[in-house]
């Protein structure tokens, strides 16, 4: 800390012990106060409490500062810059980053439709993040899961084994043990987990069935899109128009492959936007404000036992009442 040495600390205003051994009582965020010492006068605030709380990164302990979680005499610090004075008393509320809340159990309700020892499969409403990112470092599937069942916490990504985009509605499976994990992940590899869409696009898609066979990877100008690349990974999609009024189109798509935003990707590169898909240019349409996309259809072998097993999940009202102007009754 160039010359200044840890102020001495008076006990701490609060308390931290976070969770309690049967996991009842959370005690919330933890407040620690120092009465600072001539060795801290006259230094900078980020400074001093980088050296108090080494455990939070500076740009953390910054985000703190402007929150208003830092106190000198009392009165909220925001000012990074700002010279301490011996005697003050420095206060902080060590409200954790959204990082460290990725991987913590929250409740939430889940629409499961088969569950036993090894395997669960749920139909994942639009809008519900998978997995924790930047973003969305908490309420994802996976803190759900790891609230479910505490066993999740043991497993690699708490089961989770692929993933629907966050305003992709339908069927997830999710391994429950270590056994049909590995399972899953070995029958997603080998394409024998069959995934089937409900999809509604922009323009007509035609009367016969295609097939995309093009490689999807990063888009190299937006990053936050993918595209088909030469460089990218190799990827099928069977798409099967359903029918055409309007300007949209109503498609089935079989994946054979699982890349990130695929269908999306595929489509799009034929000229098929899906309705709604902001990232790649689809306008709201027929009340779908959000990609008109819908994991229709699982099937699998149990991961354990192999037994056949198939899942259907119907589309979400605003799907249901859009598919439903396209496709005549």
């Amino acid at each position: 800390m160039g010359g200044l040495s840890v102020p001495r600390a008076t006990a701490p205003i609060g308390t931290a012990d976070g969770l309690t051994d049967d996991s009842e009582v959370d005690n919330g965020p933890e407040t620690r106060s120092w009465r600072l010492d001539a060795e801290a006068h006259g230094q900078r605030l980020d400074k001093v409490l980088a050296g108090l709380v080494p455990e939070f990164s500076r740009s953390h302990l910054q985000t703190l500062l402007a929150a208003g979680e830092v106190t000198l005499d009392g009165a909220a610090s925001t000012v990074a810059s700002r010279k301490v004075k011996v005697g003050q008393q420095l206060s902080i509320t060590l409200v954790p980053p959204a990082e460290a809340r990725a991987f913590t159990p929250q409740a939430m309700v889940l629409d499961v439709l088969y569950e036993d020892a090894h395997l669960l499969v749920l139909h994942k409403p639009a809008g519900l993040v998978v997995h924790p990112a930047a973003g969305n470092w908490s309420g994802t599937l996976l803190n759900g899961l790891l609230a479910r069942d505490a066993n999740a916490a043991r497993l690699p990504r708490a089961g989770i084994v692929h993933r629907l985009d966050k305003d992709t509605s339908g069927l997830m499976v999710v391994g429950r043990s270590l056994e049909a994990v590995t399972a899953l992940i070995r029958d997603m590899a080998a394409r024998d987990i069959r995934r089937r869409y409900l999809a509604l696009v922009h323009g007509d898609a035609g009367r016969e069935p295609f097939t995309i066979d093009a490689p999807v990877g990063r888009d190299p100008v937006a990053r936050v899109r993918m595209a088909v690349t030469p460089g990218g990974k190799a990827a099928r999609t069977d798409v099967f128009p359903v029918a055409y009024r309007g300007g949209i189109s109503a498609v089935r798509c079989a994946l054979h492959t699982g890349r990130t935003h695929q269908i999306r990707v595929h489509l799009a590169s034929r000229g098929h936007v899906l309705v709604a898909d902001a990232v790649y240019g689809g306008k709201p349409a027929l009340g779908m404000q959000r990609q008109a996309l819908h994991a229709a259809e699982l099937e699998l072998a149990h991961p354990v036992s192999r037994e056949l097993l198939r899942f259907e999940a119907p589309p979400p009202d605003d799907f249901t009442k859009a598919w439903g102007a396209v496709v005549p009754a």
